[in-house]
């Protein structure tokens, strides 16, 4: 009588390979191809967001850094392995591909270039974060320190003149 392990062997040996493979990496990537690598929970990849700073505030892909193309026009060094897999997106196509063959030449060989950019990204429900998605407009302490320390100090002020 054979036994249970080897029951399971002849079995695996019948069933096709059913382990799901997750998207590679292309030099273009469609906002479905992030999004399924995503959803696979795939850790080992980063998005980059090439737009300008309030760009980045007011929405971006959730989990993206910003790494502006004046930063990489000014050779700003990113801190990250040169093998790791990165999806970057600009305002335009035209945008995105400056950016990423900056990178590109910085050494930088997993580097996927994200058509449509975020209007792509959201057209497919893709997650999003900023401004944009809270529903109100912060005030400029919400922002930066230097803002968050004089509304401190107006405020403080403000209390001494009604202890007065």
């Amino acid at each position: 009588m054979p036994s249970v392990e080897d029951a399971i062997e002849r079995a695996k040996n019948k069933l096709p390979n059913v382990t799901p493979i997750p998207p590679s990496l292309h030099a273009q990537a469609t906002a479905h191809e992030l999004k399924s690598r995503l959803e696979w929970g795939e850790p080992a990849l980063t998005i980059l967001d090439a737009r300008d700073r309030s760009a980045y505030d007011e929405c971006h892909i959730k989990g993206s850094m910003l790494a502006s193309l004046e930063e990489f026009e000014a050779g700003n060094k990113f801190n990250m392995s040169s093998e790791r897999d990165i999806y970057i997106y600009g305002a335009t196509d035209a945008e995105t591909a400056t950016a990423a063959n900056i990178l590109r030449q910085a050494g930088f060989s997993q580097v996927a270039e994200l058509k449509g950019g975020l209007a792509d990204w959201t057209s497919i429900g893709g997650a999003t974060e900023g401004l944009a998605t809270q529903g109100h407009s912060p005030a400029a302490s919400e922002r930066n320190v230097v803002s968050r320390l004089q509304e401190f100090s107006q405020q403080k002020a403000h209390e001494k003149s009604l202890q007065k």
